[in-house]
């Protein structure tokens, strides 16, 4: 019996389009550990919650003004936004956030011209926050909506701050007075000043907790403090406008974003040096209305999946998150939030599916 004919090439070639588009079609498996970013779009007053499956956004929530920075309980369950508000008008409050319930809990006063900044959970039920306004670190229980106990720095604008494992160490880097505050959080005091650079405002933890990274925005330096002896160990050149810090799960390297350079410093942390720099090549938007843009795309938060997989990198001109595979230094894909987006966190829980 003769072999039946085969089909004309232009079947082939429609078969294989179909295939592809079926293919492109079936969402992508989440990265481990992280079913939801969480973006804060500074200007325009909202928070997006995507879902890392599809690369959607599913909620759209509102906040106070100019909301910079963001945080996420261990659990995944509850967000705390800052409310840093508007050149000429400081913020003074928290939005707490249901992630999977895709709801605002809460509003926090936590007082007139504080501009809250940095956040970071101590625990399910407290997060530490820093006031620039006040100079000074807040403790704030959630859950109450109270803040618990605050603790003056002394130094000029106390931006973000960051907490060794174990929750006892707190440091906060201050901008104005180029240096890191270390905080001995069960003591409620001040445990030293540390010199660090013109400028410092990113500061991050080594999983390990034993060396204090800080990003120096003016000095285009990065910083290695040790916790132990609160002492810098090290100076990493990082040009250019080094702003924030993270580090992967294992803390083999670190990323910083260079808002003036428009790209990610990917530092060995062994080496202490520079291995290589990944880039979103993304255009810079309107800079209308925004707080702080250069001539590109200005990365700004940036946050790493607790399997190390992935890194993402809100560009705040851009009005895009770039989603970079770790493997390859690529960018995997592009997300779209808000206006401005900035701060950054994930959660391992999913938005509820509304009925």
């Amino acid at each position: 019996m003769p072999a039946p004919a085969a089909p004309p090439r232009s079947a082939l070639v429609l078969a294989a389009l179909a295939i592809a588009a079926a293919a492109s079609r079936v969402p992508a498996a989440a990265p481990a550990g992280a079913a939801t970013l969480v973006v804060a779009n500074k200007a325009e007053a909202t928070v997006s919650l995507l879902d890392l499956r599809t690369g959607e956004v599913v909620a759209t929530l509102p906040t106070g003004d100019g909301p910079h920075e963001v945080a996420v309980s261990p659990g995944g369950r509850t967000a705390v936004v800052t409310n840093y508000g508007m050149r000429g008008a400081p913020g003074g409050s928290l939005t707490v956030l249901d992630v999977p319930g895709a709801r605002v809990l809460r509003t926090i006063d936590v007082g007139a011209g504080a501009r809250p900044h940095g956040v970071v959970f101590l625990d399910e039920a407290r997060a530490l926050v820093t006031a620039e306004g006040r100079k000074a670190l807040l403790v704030v229980d959630v859950e109450r909506g109270t803040v618990e106990a605050e603790i003056g720095t002394g130094q000029e604008i106390a931006h973000m701050v960051a907490a060794t494992p174990d929750g006892r160490r707190a440091f906060v880097a201050n901008i104005g007075s180029g240096t890191v505050t270390a905080v001995d959080v069960p003591g409620r005091r001040v445990l030293a000043q540390v010199r660090t650079g013109e400028g410092a405002e990113g500061v991050a933890v080594t999983p390990d907790g034993k060396e204090v990274w800080v990003t120096n925005r003016a000095a285009d330096t990065v910083s290695v403090v040790e916790v132990a002896s609160l002492s810098v160990v090290a100076e990493i050149p990082c040009a250019s406008f080094p702003i924030r810090i993270a580090f992967g799960p294992g803390g083999g390297r670190a990323l910083v974003t260079n808002a003036r350079s428009g790209d990610v410093a990917a530092i060995d942390v062994a080496s202490r040096k520079v291995a290589g720099r990944m880039s979103a090549a993304l255009e810079g938007g309107s800079a209308e209305g925004k707080l702080l843009v250069f001539a590109g795309s200005t990365p700004i938060g940036v946050v790493v999946t607790p399997d190390g997989g992935r890194a993402y990198v809100a560009h705040a001109r851009a009005d895009a998150v770039a989603e970079f595979d770790l493997a390859t230094s690529k960018v995997a894909r592009t997300l779209k939030a808000g206006r401005e987006p900035d701060g950054m966190a994930l959660s391992a829980l999913g938005v509820a599916a509304k009925r």
